[in-house]
């Protein structure tokens, strides 16, 4: 029998209408034969919502009880979506995570998965019931609720698929796939029915919002086959037809694949640059800027350093603009005394616009191509950074749109 893994993003549960319909969803692939688990995040807005209630509190709330806190829309949805089942004529039962359990380490609201114990869900899943397991959360060693980060339940669908040897990990969410770049900026956009692993773990760290990073990874490293679909189309759509819906994340790449030079544009508004003015060029300069910036759990991302002038040099990188002003004092009090910084300078108005395509790999010129496009339109660069599939660069925010239009049709994406 077919095992499936179902996850339902918080507009498809955004309502108790819409909860009927992935109830009615999930009925048409148990009748067809399929084991299934899914796995639902909160209802949208009701984890900010929570989240804003603790904000209105104070400034800082406690992280361990912000996971006790964020961890209850999920399971609203999870026992929501069991109880439509069960309306429906489907046995179904659901977990929170750490009833599974999911273990994870105890980084706070940024926990990641340990294991997953399987012995539950197999136990119902033979018995004929729909499974249901609360997304985005589970439980650190000492047995206190965790929560993944946002977009967590992303996450735990992939890694239940991936301990379940699932013979697909559907991901619904209210895009029917992944485009080469968000038709909201670039109408003339396109789906793309096949994405390599690769090409998607790259779009999805660039600002790409269709999966979470972190899912992409374990979706590769396990190789768990992942589609990505609509969950508002007719949920009695015929099952054939699903099934072959959507984006398929495939880890098996062939000769077309490569004829096109780029298979996507990726973009992030939530930029900030940091810059350390005249440090000291020596060995270990880089890692006494940003060792305690990983220490304090900062995710960092480009990075750039100077040439040295008369042993000084100059220190650049980005964070997300949400832990800005936590990097900023840490630098202040921490970092810039340490390494006798003269000057921080920061710009909270710049963007981040990529290229991918595993075509990248065999074909030459492809980012001097990106660079004359954005000269052409007056866009100034100040960072780059490239992989073997993807070059990256920070510009002007107000110029972002205009960029991703320029390279959309500078590599002929409008064209697939």
């Amino acid at each position: 029998m077919s095992l499936v893994v179902h996850k339902y993003g918080g507009t498809s549960m955004g309502s108790i209408d819409r909860i009927k319909k992935v109830a009615l969803r999930i009925v048409k692939w148990h009748n067809a034969g399929y084991q299934v688990v899914v796995v639902p995040s909160a209802m949208a807005g009701e984890t900010n919502r929570l989240l804003k209630l603790a904000k209105d509190i104070t400034i800082e709330p406690d992280n361990r009880e912000l996971d006790m806190l964020a961890s209850t829309g999920e399971q609203v949805s999870s026992a929501l979506l069991a109880i439509a089942l069960q309306s429906a004529g489907v046995p179904a039962r659901s977990y929170a995570g750490w009833q599974v359990p999911f273990r994870t380490n105890n980084a706070y609201t940024k926990a990641r998965i340990v294991s997953i114990d399987d012995q539950l869900i197999r136990s119902d899943l033979s018995s004929g019931k729909v499974v249901v397991i609360t997304g985005f959360q589970g439980i650190d060693p000492n047995g206190h609720i965790t929560t993944l980060g946002r977009g967590g339940s992303d996450t735990s669908a992939v890694a239940v698929a991936s301990v379940l040897k699932a013979d697909e990990c559907l991901i619904y969410t209210d895009v029917d796939g992944v485009y080469t770049t968000d038709p909201r900026i670039v109408p003339e956009a396109c789906r793309m029915p096949v994405v390599s692993f690769e090409e998607m773990l790259e779009m999805a760290s660039l600002g790409s919002k269709v999966l979470q990073i972190r899912s992409v990874e374990f979706a590769g490293k396990y190789r768990v086959p992942t589609r990505v679909l609509s969950s508002l189309t007719d949920p009695l759509l015929d099952l054939e037809e699903e099934t072959r819906s959507g984006t398929l994340i495939t880890f098996e790449e062939d000769e077309k694949m490569e004829e096109a030079l780029v298979s996507g544009i990726a973009f992030s508004r939530d930029e900030a640059k940091v810059t350390l003015l005249s440090v000291p060029d020596q060995p270990g300069i880089a890692y006494s800027i940003l060792g305690p910036v990983a220490e304090a759990n900062i995710d960092v991302d480009m990075i750039v350093q100077n040439q040295s002038v008369s042993g000084m040099t100059d220190f650049s990188f980005t964070v997300n603009r949400n832990e800005f002003q936590k990097v900023i004092e840490l630098l202040k009090n921490k970092v810039i005394p340490a390494v006798q910084a003269k000057e921080l300078a920061t710009d909270q108005k710049v963007a981040k616009v990529s290229i991918v395509g595993i075509g990248m790999r065999s074909h030459v010129g492809v980012a001097s191509l990106m660079f004359q496009a954005l000269s052409n339109k007056g866009i100034n660069i100040q960072m780059i950074s490239t992989s073997e599939i993807r070059t990256s660069v920070v510009i002007e925010d107000q110029y972002m749109e205009l960029a991703v239009r320029t390279l959309h049709h500078t590599f002929g994406l409008d064209q697939i």
